[in-house]
C-alpha cells in the first residue's frame, strides 16, 4: 500500500510544480471568474496539510486544518501580500511533499496503522492510512485539478 500511495503522490508533486512553473506572482492571484480558487490560495491550502501528513504517520495530534488561515473556511483573496511568492509556494509544496514521502518510505506500513488524533476525522478515517490516502492523493488531485481548470479559464496552455 505504501508503494501505491507514493507512486500517485510522486506524480501529483511533479504535476503541481509544473502547473505553476510559468506563472508570475501577479497571475497567481488572478480570479478569471467569481469565487474561483486561484493558484496562490490552492498551494497555500495544500501546504497547510504538509505537517499534518507527517503527524498522521507518527500518530501525533495536530491542529484542525479547517482553522488554518488557508483552511476550508478561508476564501481566495486578490491581495498578493497575503501569500508567499510563487517560487516559495512551489518550493514549499515540492519539498514538503517530498519530506512526507520520505518519511512514509522510512516508516513503511506502520505509518498507515496509526490512530487519527483529530476527532472530527475519526469516524470516516480512523487510521492514518485512510487519511493519508485521501490527503496525499484525492485532496491534492482535486485541488491541482482546480489549477488546471483555472489555467484554461485564463486561456493558458495545458501542462
Amino acid at each position: 500500500m505504501v508503494d501505491i500511495i507514493l507512486t500517485g503522490h510522486s506524480r501529483l508533486i511533479d504535476y503541481g510544480v509544473k502547473l505553476v512553473s510559468d506563472l508570475s506572482d501577479e497571475q497567481m492571484i488572478q480570479q478569471p471568474a467569481p469565487n474561483l480558487n486561484h493558484p496562490a490560495w490552492i498551494l497555500s491550502h495544500l501546504n497547510a496539510y504538509l505537517p499534518i501528513m507527517q503527524n498522521l504517520m507518527k500518530g501525533e495530534s495536530f491542529p484542525d486544518p479547517k482553522d488554518h488561515p488557508f483552511g476550508m473556511q478561508s476564501r481566495p483573496e486578490q491581495d498578493s501580500s497575503l501569500y508567499p511568492s510563487r517560487e516559495e509556494l512551489s518550493r514549499t509544496f515540492k519539498e514538503g511533499n517530498e519530506a512526507a514521502a520520505a518519511l512514509l518510505r522510512e516508516l513503511g506500513e506502520e505509518a498507515l496503522k496509526q490512530p487519527v488524533q483529530l476527532e472530527r476525522w475519526q469516524e470516516g478515517m480512523p487510521v492514518s492510512g485512510m487519511a493519508l490516502g485521501y490527503i496525499m492523493l484525492a485532496h491534492q488531485g482535486i485541488h491541482l485539478g482546480q489549477i488546471s481548470a483555472w489555467r484554461r479559464a485564463c486561456h493558458l496552455p495545458a501542462v
